[in-house]
């Protein structure tokens, strides 16, 4: 059993779903902790790892995810959350607009804690913004991404879809192969 500390439902879900269908128990646990705010998402989960390992008993392990558009020079980023809560996706659109280039990418950093070892994964995938949210699924900025090769947004697709192709299936693929390999 391995706990996954996150307040994001959504990311548990899709976490739990691919955990699960490898054979790995995991666990929500709802936590709010501390977040610095720093320049990239490793340094991000690192300080997460670092208070929770003086807090918790047990194995866990944490996500941070950004949304980076090549045209805003990464922005959101590591604010993604921050941004998402005061603009939202229409915010992210308005800052884009008369852009032509859009690509953009989200990055997810999952930090496991394991018998006092921690230990790093790392998944991407990239895309472009559209011009208008579509979907209702997903959360976040997903209704306004469309991953690279797909003619779907996060948002259209369900969550086998998505979890076919996300930054966050990506670093949990890696977690769940490392957590087999034990």
């Amino acid at each position: 059993m391995i706990r996954f500390v996150t307040t994001n439902a959504g990311k548990f879900r899709e976490v739990a779903a691919l955990l699960r269908a490898e054979g790995i128990e995991v666990e929500h646990v709802d936590l709010l902790v501390p977040e610095v705010q720093a320049d990239t998402s490793e340094e991000v989960a690192a300080y997460s790892v670092k208070v929770l390992a003086e807090e918790a008993a047990y194995d866990f392990f944490v996500d941070d995810s950004g949304f980076y558009v090549d045209t805003l020079k990464g922005f959101p980023g590591v604010y993604s959350s921050y941004v998402f809560r005061t603009i939202g996706a229409a915010g992210v659109l308005r800052l884009l607009e008369g852009a032509e280039r859009r690509a953009a990418r989200f990055e997810t950093v999952l930090m496991l804690r394991i018998a006092g070892e921690t230990s790093t994964f790392r998944g991407e995938c990239r895309g472009a913004v559209t011009f208008e949210p579509r979907g209702t699924g997903g959360f976040g900025f997903d209704p306004i991404f469309l991953p690279d090769g797909q003619t779907k947004t996060f948002a259209e697709m369900t969550l086998e879809e998505k979890n076919g192709v996300s930054h966050r299936a990506n670093a949990t693929r890696a977690l769940a192969a490392f957590l087999k390999g034990r």
